[in-house]
């Protein structure tokens, strides 16, 4: 693998931005690490949760059935209560969060009074979305612990969806949080909402006074007000939230949705095209957009009490972007899709959570049951596909691309990841094929399409047309000056062929700056660099520093080796070349790591070298191993 593609070919790094917001509160900037969806909103507000979710164990997932796509996979039970118990503290410990669940329940069955296994195992079945279950458990834990927040919870919210709306009120007061806590007094305004009294319904609202609150007040208001039609209240509430919240997608989606339902529609364009220009093409603002040019009439995004007290759990659940709080947010993501299983956002932010716990398998199910008419439906059915590839199960996932691709020959995000699949699988034609074709139905480049650029620009690379790669690299540069992978790859890409010595030095400088020097295959490209011009000692030094960062990269740990041994080093090169050897190389730079450890390197020829930046060169090395690292 070539050192100086820091993502390391890893397709799911280059793909689009489109996933939901999650911003409801402050709408502070989080970029996840995982593909498609990359630049979300999710807020870092104060957790508003009940206290109970603290009790919240590291079990989650049910299998939801899929026509195409079937990758759950059984496993036993059994062994006894002690084994049961054993066997879900170690899948808890390893957040397999499905298994977790199911041998908790499993040794509640030989120990049903034992109010520890019965409180997991409730707290399992709220996260696997397991409702019957998590109701049964509920109503148990209760009889043994009265005081139990979130079994109290759990049943609010079976009332809730039974349109009981007293009976709910009863079991909010019950849960923990008190009369002011705003999980609370959220969940009981939808409730009044519910039995129609709209003005008891505000009035809880506007208990909330906390400043940091005020737009998911305003938010939550505007929605009741809305359903009861008052459009009055609603305009000033939903404008209200708007103004102290224009990076939400739900606030915005709300607010756009109304004014175009009340012959607004200039100001409805306006709004989703102002949150355009901070993510770019994200499906829910295309599809809005579309039905407003062809006079289409916006829904309401929230319809009913129902679907608004599951807004509530979907604000607290994706408020969370910290992985110790993973699992209260899947419990919280888990009540929102019961109460409202069309809120695609909420499904998308729950798959979300799965992946980062690696649960791929949960994470596929959970994107497979978003609604067909869901405009986030075609990004899950991608997000399958590149889910499936991280699962080494390339031949499934690029099938599954394809299909789509066939099927939506515009799309533009599937046509994407479809080259970043064929890149990944270093077949170049096809990534090149792919990502002009991308880059075709995008017409006018924007900031964010550098990606593609790059992308194809290293496939161009690979594929040994470096003109057109170079001039993707200088394009994709135009639209991102400062990004530090440009930057490295053609910096080093001009030192490996003895051009542009002096800009190419200051590139990767600038990349590793920008990188804060804390990106070691970055720091590894410009050692590399100082190799190929025969500066081993600025190498090593260089090289050592991105090995401290990425002790585990064979590309890392042979170059090292190289410096070393041109240093005189030997013994410590031998080392650094046996350990790239047990890494796993890629499979062209083995036999070339393997010669290295029987014969050394060859000596250097002798030639005259230009300098950089000023500064005096020793000759480069005419022998010096290829780029790939060998």
């Amino acid at each position: 693998m070539f050192a100086r593609d820091s993502a390391r070919a890893d397709a799911s790094s280059f793909a689009r931005p489109n996933r939901p917001d999650l911003a409801l509160i402050d709408g502070k900037t989080f970029v996840p690490q995982f593909p498609l969806f990359g630049a979300a909103l999710r807020s870092s507000k104060p957790r508003v949760a009940l206290a109970a979710l603290a009790m919240a164990v590291a079990v989650v997932g049910p299998a939801i059935a899929r026509q195409n796509v079937v990758v759950s996979q059984p496993f036993e039970v059994g062994g006894g209560p002690a084994g049961n118990y054993l066997a879900a503290l170690v899948a808890g410990a390893e957040t397999d969060t499905l298994a977790a669940s199911t041998f908790f329940r499993e040794a509640l069955r030989y120990d049903p009074r034992n109010r520890e296994l019965l409180e997991r195992a409730f707290a399992g079945s709220v996260a696997n979305g397991n409702m019957p279950e998590a109701f049964a458990l509920a109503q148990r834990l209760i009889k043994v612990n009265p005081k139990h927040g979130l079994a109290h919870l759990a049943m609010a919210v079976k009332a809730i969806k039974a349109k009981q709306w007293a009976a709910a009120r009863q079991e909010l007061t019950k849960s923990g949080g008190g009369a002011r806590d705003i999980t609370t007094l959220m969940l009981t305004a939808w409730t009044w909402a519910g039995s129609g009294d709209t003005a008891k319904a505000l009035s809880a609202l506007d208990q909330i006074q906390d400043p940091r609150f005020t737009a998911f007040r305003d938010y939550h208001a505007g929605l009741i007000a809305d359903i009861a039609g008052k459009a009055d209240e609603a305009e000033k509430r939903l404008k209200s939230a708007y103004a102290g919240e224009h990076t939400s997608l739900s606030v915005i989606d709300a607010y756009a949705r109304f004014e175009a339902r009340h012959g607004h529609k200039d100001e409805a364009k306006r709004a989703y095209e102002e949150f355009d220009k901070l993510v770019p093409r994200h499906p829910t603002v295309v599809a809005a957009l579309k039905d407003i040019a062809n006079d289409k009439p916006l829904e309401q995004s929230v319809p009913n009490a129902i679907a608004g007290a599951g807004e509530v759990f979907y604000g607290l659940g994706a408020s969370s972007g910290q992985q110790a709080e993973q699992i209260a947010s899947m419990i919280y993501l888990r009540l929102a899709t019961y109460l409202a299983p069309d809120n695609g956002q909420a499904i998308a932010v729950l798959a979300d959570d799965y992946q980062r716990l690696k649960q791929y398998e949960r994470a596929i199910d959970v994107y497979n049951s978003m609604p067909q008419r869901s405009p986030l439906r075609s990004n899950s059915e991608i997000q399958t596909s590149l889910i499936l590839a991280a699962m080494d199960k390339q031949d499934d996932a690029l099938a599954h691309l394809k299909e789509i691709v066939g099927e939506r020959p515009g799309d533009i995000e599937a046509v994407s990841a479809l080259g970043n699949l064929f890149r990944e699988r270093k077949q170049w034609p096809d990534a090149i094929s792919a990502y002009s074709k991308a880059l075709d139905l995008i017409g006018k480049p924007l900031a964010e399409d550098w990606t593609l650029l790059y992308s194809r620009g290293i496939s161009y690379e690979r594929d040994k047309q470096w003109p057109l790669a170079e001039a993707d690299f200088k394009k994709a540069l135009d639209l991102k000056p400062d990004q530090p992978q440009i930057l490295n790859y053609l910096g080093y890409s001009w030192v490996d062929q003895g051009l542009n010595l002096d800009d190419a030095f200051r590139m990767l400088r600038k990349a590793v700056d920008l990188s804060k020097n804390q990106d070691g295959y970055i720091i590894d490209s410009l050692g590399w660099a100082y190799f190929k011009l025969g500066r081993y000692d600025d190498a090593r030094r260089e090289l050592e520093n991105a090995i401290d960062l990425k002790p585990g990269d064979p590309v890392i740990n042979d170059h090292l080796g190289d410096a070393y041994w041109r240093v005189g080093r030997k013994l410590e090169a031998q080392f650094q070349w046996n350990h790239a050897r047990d890494m796993k190389p890629e499979p062209e730079d083995l036999p070339n790591i393997l010669k290295k450890i029987a014969n050394g390197l060859e000596e250097p020829a002798k030639t005259a070298a230009p300098s950089t930046t000023g500064e005096a060169t020793p000759a480069p090395a005419a022998a010096a191993p290829a780029k790939d690292g060998g």
